[in-house]
């Protein structure tokens, strides 16, 4: 079967791991093809060009070979519009890796899904643009939900059902201007905030069927030691 080369592909790093003693594989998330796994050899030198732009939260165009279930990349570049955005900031950078884990987690290779391409891109760049980080984690559930197939019924007179929506999910104590902040993608309000990321929750929950979430949990052990160190 001859390989599929593609061309300056827009995609971001989602993770990566060192590959025998020069190689990285990098998995991928492309607008076109899907999420990937792309073997790059001879990348890990303290010279590689390719090693310096494959970086996570960034915009890129990617060029690779697709045989089978993994493909060879070939060249990477940084996207036109990369230049004019401010780098995501420290205390951010976990929130990028929970929208990486979550994406991870979520999609299946090579499944091409343009719309969820376009809900990280665009929360990425929120986040990068010093947005409410709440918010827009809170906003990319929601919207990554939707293209899942597992959208919430966020209608005001759901709120008393006990099994709502297609997981079995229910919303307890949600106020009905939560879930219409939600639905309208407001989330303004610091109440409604935190009601909407107990609902997000349920319904990721039952998504993820049982999986963990390591990002959740670095970011409650990093929680915890600031408050011990603060009550020492």
């Amino acid at each position: 079967m001859p390989a599929t080369r593609i061309e300056l592909a827009p995609a971001y790093v989602l993770h990566q791991v060192p590959w025998r003693d020069t190689s990285r594989i990098f998995e991928v998330l492309t607008r076109d093809h899907g999420r990937l796994s792309l073997f790059a050899r001879g990348v890990r030198g303290p010279k590689s060009r390719v090693a310096g732009l494959m970086q996570p939260f960034v915009p890129l165009l990617l060029s690779f070979s697709l045989r089978g279930d993994a493909g060879n990349l070939s060249s990477a570049e940084a996207a036109p519009m990369a230049g004019a955005l401010p780098p995501l900031a420290p205390a951010d950078v976990m929130s990028g890796w929970y929208l990486n884990e979550l994406v991870m987690k979520l999609t299946v290779r090579h499944d091409p899904q343009a719309e969820i391409y376009g809900h990280y891109h665009r929360a990425i760049t929120a986040l990068r643009g010093g947005a409410t980080v709440a918010r827009e984690l809170r906003l990319f559930e929601k919207r990554l939900l939707e293209s899942l197939g597992y959208g919430l019924d966020l209608r005001a007179d759901r709120i008393a059902d006990e099994d709502d929506g297609p997981l079995g999910y229910h919303y307890g104590s949600a106020s009905a201007a939560t879930l219409r902040s939600l639905a309208a993608e407001r989330l303004d309000e610091p109440a409604a905030l935190e009601e909407a990321r107990g609902i997000l929750r349920k319904a990721l929950a039952a998504c993820l069927e049982g999986r963990k979430l390591s990002t959740r949990q670095v970011a409650e052990d990093l929680r915890q030691l600031r408050h011990a160190r603060q009550t020492e």
